[in-house]
């Protein structure tokens, strides 16, 4: 069976060897394509290329450039929000040291009023002390007046002696409670 396949090839021509006039309408309808493609299609398609590598050439600089932007708008950010920081502390310490500053004022000022408060109550307890002991005076010397009236019968009416007889009474009394403390 090979050896007739091999009889076969042998006569006819090649197969691989196409006729002659088939193989020069191949050529020239080759060079129609080969020529219509080198002069049409593939400078459209390098002009596509090359506007798309631009394209994207463009992107990655615009894209870098941005970046770079970016970071040094980033780096304006971080400067600015550390001196807002630091702003801000200074503000929390300087109220701190004016809170200090009024609580001490307020401190010295209630001091102040506490004191006034004191010295108005012991001047004002002295006052009413000097006017309960002159009315007390006034009426133990009208009560030792009438006891006196009352005990000797008869009324002691010379006001003027009364009020002395009744402040030596009166200074006697206070001179002993002195000397007893």
């Amino acid at each position: 069976m090979t050896q007739q396949l091999v009889q076969l090839a042998a006569e006819e021509e090649n197969p691989l060897i196409p006729p002659g006039p088939e193989l020069v309408i191949g050529l020239i309808a080759f060079a129609i394509v080969f020529f219509f493609l080198s002069k049409k299609l593939l400078p459209n398609i390098n002009k596509v290329l090359e506007e798309r590598r631009a394209a994207i050439e463009g992107g990655i600089e615009e894209a870098e450039a941005m970046k770079v932007e970016a970071q040094s708008v980033l780096e304006q950010y971080k400067a600015q929000l550390a001196e807002a920081r630091h702003e801000a502390a200074r503000l929390r310490q300087e109220a701190q040291e004016q809170g200090a500053a009024l609580i001490a004022e307020m401190r010295a000022e209630g001091q102040r009023q506490r004191e006034e408060i004191i010295a108005a109550g012991h001047a004002q307890i002295e006052a009413d002390r000097k006017v309960a002991a002159q009315a007390l005076r006034q009426e133990i010397g009208r009560l030792s007046s009438e006891l006196a009236g009352k005990l000797i019968g008869e009324a002691l009416e010379d006001h003027n002696r009364q009020s002395r007889v009744i402040d030596r009474f009166l200074d006697e009394l206070e001179e002993k409670a002195e000397a007893a403390r």
